[in-house]
């Protein structure tokens, strides 16, 4: 719960606070979350995207936010937004 706010009043300052630390027990939580979901394996495990959640740091930056992880669950618009994220992440 704590830390559910504290991410939530750091989201509303930007960046003050901001950290360019990762953090891993988070993001990996935060994909396990995902992985519960059908639409989410089937991205998971593609060849093409897979590798993106292990080392391409804005990829997982997008994926610490909790708050940004329920709303892609939720949300079609938020997982457009991810996969327009993941596809621009394999062009660059």
């Amino acid at each position: 719960m704590f830390s559910f706010l504290f991410e939530l009043i750091a989201g509303l300052f930007g960046s003050v606070g901001y950290s360019d630390t990762l953090n891993t027990k988070k993001i990996d939580q935060n994909i396990e979350r995902l992985n519960k979901y059908d639409w989410f394996k089937k991205i998971y495990e593609d060849e093409e995207y897979h590798r993106l959640f292990f080392v391409n740091k804005h990829v997982r930056r997008y994926l610490q936010s909790t708050i940004r992880v329920r709303k892609i669950i939720r949300s079609k618009e938020a997982r457009r937004k991810l996969l327009y994220l993941l596809d621009k992440e394999i062009k660059s």
